[in-house]
């Protein structure tokens, strides 16, 4: 049998649900394919979204039209703005989210989206004819064809999972591994290598001495991730708790090294540096005498509670023992044990930046395939995927994120330009323009590039306008309105901030760290009144907003300026314009990375590794710049 679709995608993930929604949404007739249809978006490791820089992610994806901060809303047990003691840019939203509930609010998404169909089946085979992928083949010898194909398939690609000595092939835990496309694609020319990660054990609660634990509570207050006014927390919140390894703990881990995997030679592939497994913490940092690990809740109602700092590929009963030696899991019982997994990718370096294949036209890699690890990261490059897909098939330039624009183009213009050596995790400090990619307006930033595209319905659009019209006005009064000493001294001195020698405007007593415009309302009365006019839906949020805008508004122009010069050098194209191999002044490294990468741009070639100022030089003065 044969079916046809204008897009293709394979991979019910994270990456592959933005990426059959956003093609969907904009118009293609999408179909996507998941080996399991009660297993979509599933939270494989930690029931969490979010975190430092990735949160960013989810709100940027959200201001575009996606689904991750709004169904990350409707399942969180509990939210926490992690960083709030540093400035705005470093402010990262993160939740805790009910695993069952998170699959069935996005199966309900897909399934009640016009233009999606799904499918449960595995894909074995992509058709591909002249250089064009067409469709695909599964293994129910069913074909389906297309104008694209996006492959998100996770840790799934031969996937190998290890327990001590105990090898098992599989995806995820008690579900197979995809066998076929790797080995096609590499009989193509497109370059596979392997990576490694990991999980932890999974623990009953009611075996926990929860009182000889700390309690870490969330936080209840007017953030979230989506932007939406219809979005909100439905669920019940709940706690987490925190406690620490022990001498004793590494002692029983040392005796389980021989018949570790990642030490004994089975595993050969590289893991997550920044998240390294227990075994690999005792190993690289054998002077420390305890390491804290966090005990998370996986739903509302369940007691399968996750370990987080416990990730172990370490035989059962290690792992096991090791527990039962931290005084709060002395009588633990568990559901599973901790294990790694070795699966497929290919070197991103082989993308586009619209995450199109160099190789092969209308094939698309999103998510773990491209050396990434994360929910938020895969979620991210199948929104941009999706995008992509549609516009090969219905025409249209590629749409791409700049690194000034999004996290998500940062991700996104290091995968295809630097390449990865170990797992990609997003940081704050991979991005050199994080003041202006504050989690706060990622709305501002990307709402109305989507909405031009098509992706952001008008509704979310109105909702920005009406933000930022608020916003503005806010910022308008407060530098229009002028402050005299005598009537705000006395309120300016109880609140620890020195007081007026002469009058000046609100703006400048805004700048002041002791202040903000809550305090300042108790102070003013036509601030107050000024206050009580921003729509109460999003009150708290646009006041925010207005605020970081004045606080940091010096901060911000200058990175702006910044963006802007080096911008010059992204308006440089140079793809296609110089044989480098034949330009002997390069260093042979130079030509041979600018060969392998071919950039679109001066500016991409100046971040590839191993190019220097020299060589870019060089590139200038040819271009006769």
């Amino acid at each position: 049998m044969r079916f046809d679709y204008d897009v293709i995608v394979v991979g019910a993930g994270h990456a592959g649900c933005e990426a059959a929604a956003a093609a969907a949404n904009l118009g293609s007739r999408t179909l996507l394919i998941t080996m399991d249809m009660n297993k979509i978006a599933q939270m494989s490791c930690n029931p969490a979204v979010g975190g430092i820089a990735k949160g960013q992610i989810v709100r940027e994806i959200d201001a575009m039209g996606g689904f991750m901060g709004i169904v990350t809303d409707r399942t969180a047990i509990q939210f926490r703005m992690l960083n709030r003691s540093k400035g705005p840019a470093m402010w990262s939203p993160r939740a805790q989210s009910d695993r069952a509930r998170f699959i069935e609010a996005w199966r309900h998404v897909l399934e009640n989206t016009p233009n999606l169909w799904m499918w449960q089946d595995s894909v074995n085979e992509l058709i591909i004819e002249n250089g064009r992928v067409c469709g695909v083949k599964t293994g129910m010898q069913v074909e389906f064809r297309a104008g694209a194909v996006v492959l998100t398939n996770g840790t799934f690609l031969n996937g190998l999972m290890h327990i001590g000595r105990t090898q098992i092939r599989g995806g995820r835990i008690s579900e197979p591994a995809s066998t076929g496309l790797t080995e096609q694609l590499v009989s193509l020319g497109i370059q596979s290598a392997r990576m490694k990660t990991g999980t932890p054990v999974r623990i009953d609660a009611r075996s926990v001495h929860f009182d000889e634990m700390a309690e870490q509570p969330g936080e209840d207050d007017f953030h979230k991730f989506s932007y939406l006014d219809t979005s909100h927390r439905e669920l019940k919140q709940l706690c987490c708790w925190t406690c620490f390894t022990n001498e004793r703990v590494h002692e029983i881990l040392r005796e389980g090294l021989p018949d570790s995997p990642l030490y004994n030679g089975q595993i050969k592939s590289i893991g997550p540096r920044y998240c390294p497994s227990i075994e690999t913490k005792i190993v690289t940092f054998a002077d420390k005498t305890q390491h804290q690990l966090f005990l998370e809740p996986e739903g509302e109602n369940t007691h399968e509670l996750y370990l987080n700092g416990f990730s172990s590929s370490l035989p059962l009963q290690i792992q096991l023992r090791a527990l039962q030696a931290i005084p709060a899991f002395r009588d633990v019982q568990i559901y599973r044990p901790g294990y790694a997994i070795e699966y497929d990718f290919f070197d991103p370096t082989q993308l586009n930046h619209n995450l199109e294949t160099k190789q092969i036209k209308n094939l698309f890699f999103a998510g773990q395939i491209n050396g990434t690890t994360g929910y938020e990261e895969a979620g991210g490059q199948g929104l941009v995927a999706g995008i992509n897909a549609h516009i090969n098939c219905h025409g249209g330039n590629p749409f791409v994120l700049g690194r000034d624009e999004a996290y998500i183009g940062v991700l996104i213009d290091d995968l295809v330009t630097k390449g990865v050596d170990e797992p990609y995790r997003m940081f704050t400090s991979r991005a050199e323009y994080r003041i202006l990619l504050r989690q706060d307006d990622a709305d501002m930033r990307l709402t109305e590039k989507s909405y031009q595209l098509g992706l952001a319905n008008e509704y979310r659009y109105h909702l920005l306008q009406e933000k930022k019209e608020q916003r503005d006005q806010l910022i308008h009064f407060c530098e229009n309105y002028s402050v005299k000493p005598q009537y705000i001294n006395a309120g300016l001195e109880s609140l620890g901030t020195a007081p007026l020698a002469h009058g000046c405007k609100l703006y400048d007593l805004v700048l002041r760290p002791q202040l903000d415009l809550y305090k300042l309302a108790d102070l003013i009365p036509a601030l107050k009144a000024e206050l009580d006019k921003v729509s109460l839906s999003r009150k708290e949020e646009i006041i925010e907003a207005a605020e970081i805008l004045m606080k940091y508004s010096g901060y911000i122009k200058r990175e702006q300026m910044i963006a802007d010069k080096i911008n010059r050098l992204e308006n440089i194209r140079i793809k296609g314009k110089f044989d480098y191999n034949s330009i002997q002044s390069l260093s042979t490294e130079a030509r041979q990375k600018l060969c392998r990468i071919d950039p679109e741009t001066i500016a991409q070639a100046s971040r590839i590794p191993g190019i220097s100022p020299s060589d870019i030089n060089i590139l200038l003065v040819l271009m006769g710049r």
